[in-house]
């Protein structure tokens, strides 16, 4: 049904202190993905995938929320699950990783565990997907912003044959990015969905692009209002 990878990033903020963010992305050959796989806060990501169970991305992100490790969280959720032979689960807290693909996920599937991400994808063309996904976002650097990193993730295991249900024109993809920084205003960029679509990764880019110069604008024009908290204080300009 669909590839995804989830990142933690450890980095500095403009003021020298130590920040951590996580980022999210996936797309498939249906539509709304995500509104069903993907799910972060500013502790964790986690997808869920293959035969969805998004109940398993709802509370493994609450667990995480709540401390309990990321292997643990969703270890305990699928020792509960009966279908979770189908399941694809994986994600990334604050220290560790996890990743699982059950026996019974539709081929090709499979995942990698790079420590502070990871990649899984099933119904694939074939392992070639999985293997541009994880040497495009390493060799990402991190000069830009990790939403654009994601996007050139998937763009790689899409162009390496992606999805294999050719069979099937609508498709959807989504990114999400949370970090522990606090933001005058959180950027758009970061939480964005395409939910039907033909071109799937080509229309992701193109509104990031977009919510990437909405959000300079908005900044540009409101940033001493946004960090004293006083929108409502500002005029039309």
């Amino acid at each position: 049904m669909t590839f995804s990878i989830c990142v933690r990033e450890e980095y500095e903020d403009d003021e020298g202190n130590e920040q951590t963010r996580f980022g999210v992305a996936v797309t498939t050959r249906l539509a709304g993905v995500g509104t069903l796989c993907p799910f972060i806060s500013e502790n964790g990501a986690v997808a869920t995938q293959s035969l969805v169970n998004v109940e398993l991305g709802e509370k493994g992100i609450e667990y995480i929320d709540d401390g309990l490790a990321v292997e643990d969280a969703l270890q305990s959720l699928l020792n509960a699950d009966d279908g979770a032979e189908n399941r694809q689960l994986h994600g990334v807290d604050g220290e560790g990783s996890f990743v699982f693909s059950g026996e019974e996920c539709k081929p090709w599937y499979g995942h990698h565990d790079g420590g502070s991400f990871t990649v899984a994808g099933n119904l694939l063309t074939g392992e070639e997907v999985i293997d541009a996904v994880v040497e495009t976002y390493e060799n990402s650097g991190r000069e830009e912003p990790l939403a654009q990193r994601l996007i050139d993730a998937l763009e790689a295991g899409h162009e390496a044959g992606g999805d294999k249900r050719e069979e099937l024109n609508v498709q959807s993809a989504a990114l999400m990015v949370e970090s522990t920084e606090e933001f005058p205003l959180d950027p758009a960029y970061n939480n964005l969905r395409i939910d039907a679509t033909e071109t799937p990764i080509e229309d992701l880019r193109e509104t990031y692009e977009i919510a990437v110069e909405g959000h300079a604008d908005a900044m540009e024009l409101y940033e001493d209002a946004y960090e004293e908290d006083e929108m409502n204080d500002v005029g039309e300009e």
